[in-house]
């Protein structure tokens, strides 16, 4: 294969990993409502999350490696020099980990609440910073790549950012992207509830209003991220490898890659129908199948429309030059060659993924179930 190939085949990867990522945020969507929840519910939601948690901690590992490894450049500015931002992500899933691990742990000094407050921590910032990152992707971070740099002895730093390093990605659009995935997380983890927890009619109703208001809330702040994105210049790299700036690039690049118009109609079709359907009709709690799958597809329209027809995916607002896009950041053809080969190994990995998931889901939650187990969370 090409370079370009190649290229274009790992950003598409990287684009699977990241919707799937998103639709797995609805753990910490989750572990946000427990301080809203009763507290006769509350262990049902954490031990329905824990048996959950893993997938979406390893999905962000492997998409951040993945990152790593196919686009190096992205990740050495990104991830050294946006370090704010990160850390309060990493932070965020750190503190996820062992919260689930010594919640009931016995000799359990600090008791259920810290570690209740922590998983909420997470269901907070863990989705709100994820959003605002994306956002990045989009609106741009405020650096410079400077490659001679890497000649020079004792600070051999190819870009350099802003003093606030990547915080001031989280006042703007970024911020509008992150509460959309903070509602969208909401709303795909009631339905989650309904599906995965059998605790009576009144646990189900709730979950359903529930449903109702996070929907809501999501759809309008998806319509004002829509307008935002499809109002926002991008940069665009030209044959000799500068960037120009280009009107409504986003809106340009939906149309010139005609089967995104068709996943993201079909996507929002099935959050939208998804929603709908679990609000107000009772028996009903495939929702969050039918808007996780909308969830993967529009998504993934976000990182085409960000990363391919030559666009930046990372626009630098200090010099529009030194913008990372796909052909400019990548590894080598022969890194990217090999890691094709081991990308094969992906489909199993999703379908080992997909069968312990349907045996752990093969029959609702219940407190019984709670009081027989010998781990509970």
């Amino acid at each position: 294969m090409e370079l370009y190939h190649l290229q274009a085949y790992w950003w598409l990867l990287i684009s699977v990993l990241g919707a799937v990522l998103v639709f797995l945020l609805f753990v910490q969507g989750g572990q946000s409502m427990l301080c809203t929840t009763h507290k006769d519910y509350k262990d049902l939601l954490v031990n329905s999350l824990g048996r959950k948690w893993e997938f979406t901690f390893t999905t962000l590992v492997v998409f951040g490696g993945a990152f790593f490894a196919s686009f190096p450049l992205f990740y050495s500015t990104s991830f050294g020099g946006a370090y704010w931002l990160w850390m309060l992500i990493l932070v965020s899933f750190v503190v996820q980990a062992f919260s689930y691990e010594f919640r009931r742990k016995r000799g359990n000094l600090y008791g259920t609440g810290t570690y209740d407050f922590l998983l909420l921590f997470n269901g907070l910032f863990g989705c709100v910073m994820l959003g605002v990152a994306v956002g990045m992707f989009f609106f741009g971070g405020e650096f410079i790549i400077t490659k001679a740099n890497l000649l020079t002895p004792g600070n051999p730093v190819i870009s350099q950012w802003a003093p606030t390093h990547g915080l001031e990605a989280m006042i703007g659009p970024g911020l509008v992207l992150g509460a959309t995935v903070f509602f969208l997380a909401r709303t795909l983890a009631c339905m989650y509830f309904i599906n995965n927890i059998d605790a009576g009619n009144g646990f189900a109703k709730s979950m359903r209003i529930k449903t109702l208001f996070n929907g809501v809330v999501f759809a309008l702040f998806f319509i004002a991220f829509a307008i935002m994105l499809f109002l926002h210049s991008g940069y665009q790299q030209q044959p000799d490898g500068t960037f120009v700036e280009v009107p409504y690039l986003y809106w340009h690049n939906l149309w010139d890659m005609w089967w995104t118009v068709i996943m993201l109609l079909v996507g929002v079709v099935l959050v939208l129908g998804a929603i709908g359907l679990t609000a107000f009709k009772d028996g009903y709690r495939g929702g969050i199948w039918a808007a996780g799958f909308g969830t993967v597809a529009v998504v993934m329209v976000l990182f085409f429309l960000a990363g391919y027809n030559g666009t930046a995916y990372l626009p630098s607002n200090l010099d529009p030059n030194s913008s990372l896009s796909i052909s400019n950041s990548s590894s080598s053809q022969f890194t990217l060659t090999v890691m094709s080969w081991v990308s094969i190994l992906v489909p199993f990995v999703l379908g080992y993924i997909w069968y312990v998931w349907s045996k752990m889901n093969n029959k609702p939650l219940t407190e019984k179930e709670l009081e027989s187990d010998s781990h509970v969370y």
